[in-house]
């Protein structure tokens, strides 16, 4: 094997697991952003305003996981296409 093709699947690789870092990252972030007591309850009832938070937490990490499994798609493909053009 040559070293240009072993260099071309080591730049993939580490860019795939620095794109999978960063997802990981928002969800973890984005789940403990939801954490807390909300600030902004002016009419609802401190329980009504948690699960409100609760469940605008759960969306949003539900949207950056689909995201995330749409991204390795994305990439798997690439990458299949990339490996069956350079045979």
């Amino acid at each position: 094997m040559s070293t240009d093709r072993r260099q071309s699947r080591h730049i993939f690789l580490w860019s795939f697991l620095l794109i999978q870092t960063a997802f990981l990252l928002w969800v973890v972030l984005g789940i403990q952003s939801g954490a807390g007591a909300p600030a902004d309850c002016d009419t609802l009832s401190r329980e009504v305003c948690n699960d409100a938070e609760n469940v605008g937490t759960a969306i949003g990490v539900g949207i950056v996981i689909a995201l995330w499994a749409a991204t390795d798609i994305i990439l798997g493909i690439s990458y299949g296409i990339y490996r069956f053009a350079r045979r």
